[in-house]
C-alpha cells in the first residue's frame, strides 16, 4: 500500500481552515493526534463488526477509567448511543424521567420513543440537572397498567445548559432513583468538559455514584465519528450486542471508531481538549460580562456561554460569526467553545460583540 503522504486525491479543499465560529463544538474538525491513530490503524486486515484488535484494546482503556466490570459497545454517534443505552436499560413498557431540556427530549427528533419505543417522562428544571425532588414528580404509578412504568432516570453531564452536577448531586439521584427500583442513564457527550470542570476523574462521578450506563461522547472532544456505550452494572442491561445491531450502530469496520476513543483516552488527550475548551468559554465570558446590555443566563461551567442580547444584535452579529439562537423569541443565546478555538477567536468574537452593541 502506498504511503499516505504520497497517495493522489482528487478532493480539493471548499472551506477556510481559518474560520471559527460559536455555534457548536460539533463545528470543530478532528484533533490531528486522532487524525494520526486513524492512519495507524489504517492498512491490512482485521477482522470486522468488533473483533479487532483496537476494540479489544479499548476494553482495557474504558477499565483504567471506568472500573474492571465497564464494557464498552463503540457506535456511530451520539444519538445512537441514548437510544442504545435507554433500549438496553427498559421494557417495552418502560419510560425514562429526564429534564425537559434533554438531548434526548429536545434535539433527537423523537427517536428515543419513536425507534426506542419508551416513553420520556419530562421534567421542567431552572438550570438542567434533576434532583430527587424533581424525579419525584414523574416517579410513581409502577402498578397502574394506564401508565407508562418509570424505569430510568437520565441525566446529562454536563447538561445542555452547559451546568455541572457534582458527584454527590449525581449520588443523590442515583440513590433515589435505586431505592424505586429505577436505573440510571448518564449522557456524556460532553463528560469531558464535566470531569475538566470538576478536576476530578470520570469514574468519580459514573460507577463510582451509582451510574449504570454511560453514553461516552468523542465527537465533540476532537473524534472524527463514534461514542461508545460504556456499561458500568453488568446486571443493568441484557442482550447488549443483540441490541446494538438491531439498532443499526454495529459498525463493521469497529477499529476506526475503537482507535480514536483510544487515541483521546490511552492517555491525557481528551482532558486538554476539554480544558482548553473549557478554558476558552471562561475567556468569552469574562469578556461578555464587561459589555453593557448583554446578560449571561447560566454559570458558565463547562464549553458553553448562554446569554441575552438584543435581537437586532444577535442577527448583525450572527453575519460575521456563526452561533444559534437557543431561545428567539426571548433573544437568548447559545455560544460554544471547542478544543481547537483560538484565543485570538474569542477576542475577535468580543470586538464584534461590542461594535454590534454600541450600533443599537
Amino acid at each position: 500500500m502506498a504511503d499516505p503522504a504520497t497517495v493522489r486525491t482528487d478532493a480539493r479543499r471548499h472551506h477556510d481552515p481559518r474560520v471559527r465560529g460559536f455555534a457548536s463544538d460539533n463545528y470543530a474538525g478532528v484533533h490531528p493526534e486522532v487524525l494520526a491513530a486513524l492512519a495507524l490503524a489504517n492498512g491490512g486486515h482485521q477482522v470486522a463488526y468488533g473483533e479487532d484488535d483496537y476494540t479489544g484494546h479499548l476494553q482495557r482503556i474504558m477499565h483504567s477509567h471506568f472500573g474492571p466490570t465497564a464494557e464498552a459497545f463503540p457506535v456511530f454517534n451520539g444519538t445512537g448511543a441514548n437510544v442504545l443505552a435507554l433500549q438496553a436499560l427498559t421494557d417495552r413498557w418502560g419510560a425514562v424521567i429526564c429534564a425537559e431540556s434533554a438531548h434526548i427530549n429536545v434535539d433527537e427528533g423523537g427517536a428515543p420513543e419513536r425507534v426506542g419505543g419508551l416513553k420520556l417522562l419530562t421534567v421542567p428544571t431552572t438550570d438542567g440537572k434533576l434532583t430527587p425532588e424533581l424525579i419525584d414528580r414523574e416517579a410513581y404509578g409502577w402498578e397502574d397498567e394506564h401508565r407508562a412504568m418509570p424505569q430510568v432516570v437520565s441525566i446529562t453531564q454536563n447538561t445542555e445548559l452547559g451546568t455541572v452536577y457534582t458527584p454527590d448531586e449525581i449520588r443523590a439521584v442515583c440513590d433515589h432513583a435505586h431505592e424505586r427500583g429505577m436505573k440510571v442513564h448518564l449522557d456524556g457527550a460532553r463528560i469531558a468538559n464535566a470531569a475538566a470542570s470538576l478536576d476530578v476523574p470520570m469514574r468519580t462521578f459514573t460507577n463510582t455514584v451509582g451510574v449504570d450506563v454511560l453514553s461516552f461522547g468523542g465527537t465533540k472532544n476532537g473524534a472524527l465519528f463514534g461514542e461508545a456505550v460504556v456499561v458500568l452494572d453488568p446486571d443493568s442491561v441484557r442482550a447488549m450486542k443483540h441490541l446494538r445491531k438491531l439498532s443499526m450502530q454495529l459498525a463493521s469496520k469497529m477499529r476506526f471508531v475503537s482507535v480514536q476513543l483510544e487515541a483521546l483516552l490511552a492517555r491525557d488527550l481528551w482532558l486538554r481538549n476539554a480544558r482548553h475548551a473549557n478554558a476558552m468559554a471562561q475567556r468569552l465570558a469574562e469578556g461578555v460580562r464587561a459589555v453593557d446590555g448583554v446578560e449571561i443566563l447560566h454559570p458558565v461551567q463547562a464549553n458553553a456561554v448562554f446569554a441575552r442580547l438584543p435581537h437586532e444584535v444577535t442577527e448583525r452579529l450572527q453575519k460575521r460569526f456563526r452561533f444559534y439562537f437557543w431561545d428567539e423569541k426571548a433573544g437568548d443565546v447559545r455560544w460554544m467553545c471547542a478544543f481547537d478555538t483560538r484565543e485570538d477567536d474569542v477576542d475577535a468574537f468580543l470586538l464584534a460583540l461590542k461594535e454590534e452593541m454600541a450600533r443599537q
